[in-house]
């Protein structure tokens, strides 16, 4: 035998046992903990309670995985714009932080199979003369940088010919600017709107309208190399729809109505 072609093939098998080794399922299981993304300033999917602790659908979605994993989980506050950087700079594993599964996003990260989708409303200050989702033409609209809400107020407004977007680095920063009269309007998911308004902590909002935007469906997210994690991401999600725990979970943090049904008619699940 050619003694190249040999130095060749060890040198390719050596390779690939690395990159076999290099699996971040068994990372996380032998580490014993998993370290979430998640946002904290969007409740009732993420927020901090009467003691400052980590609360909230996306909160209890992680704990649910880490228990899974037989791990202990670790709650990583990441903002909106942070959380893709999170994952890439290794601050990490998985993102748990209603993340919208776009194309876009998943030629740089990993997506599981929809956990929740959401419908989004209009948000209005009361000063501002908005009875309908078209109202806010013309007006300064905020919302939280990079997030499928911003995305498509960006698109209206070009359509529009008119108007301005002002991007925020949180959602507390979009309902307090709001609050105060800095902006005319945002769109958020309808249980953030409803959430914030009812709180009593950012005066004078009202809900407009629903926004006519396709539901936002939304993923859990890792490394996009790492399959077995992905694979063992999209059973989790499966599981917690079919044993009830993602109904259990919606009436705990949503409350009235019935979640989402995630499935597509003989394509998902």
């Amino acid at each position: 035998m050619n003694k190249f072609l040999l130095i060749g093939g060890l040198v390719a098998a050596t390779s690939l046992s690395t990159a076999a080794s290099a699996d971040m399922l068994d990372d996380i299981i032998s580490s014993g903990t998993l370290r979430c993304a998640i946002t904290l300033d969007f409740p009732p999917m993420g927020m901090r309670d009467e003691n400052n602790e980590p609360a909230g659908f996306d909160v209890d979605y992680c704990n649910d995985l880490a228990d899974a994993l037989g791990v202990t989980a670790e709650i990583v506050d990441t903002p909106f714009p942070e959380r893709i950087p999170a994952l890439m700079s290794g601050r990490v594993d998985v993102g748990v932080a209603s993340t919208s599964d776009t194309l876009e996003r998943a030629k740089t990260v990993g997506m599981s199979i929809p956990y929740y989708a959401f419908e989004n409303a209009v948000v209005g200050n009361e000063e501002a003369a908005m009875e309908s989702w078209e109202d806010m033409k013309g007006k300064t609209i905020g919302a939280t940088a990079g997030t499928y809400e911003a995305i498509w107020i960006e698109g209206q407004i070009e359509e529009w010919g008119e108007g301005e977007l002002r991007p925020y680095q949180t959602q507390a920063d979009v309902f307090l600017a709001l609050s105060q009269g800095q902006i005319d309007a945002t769109v958020s998911t309808v249980e953030v709107a409803e959430a914030n308004v009812n709180s009593g902590n950012f005066p004078g909002l009202k809900i407009v309208d629903k926004a006519p935007m396709v539901p936002d469906y939304v993923a859990l997210f890792t490394m996009r190399q790492e399959y077995g994690l992905l694979n063992y991401l999209d059973l989790f999600v499966n599981q917690q729809v079919r044993t009830g725990r993602y109904a259990e979970l919606y009436a705990k943090w949503i409350g009235e109505g019935e979640p989402a049904d995630l499935t597509i008619q003989n394509v998902y699940r």
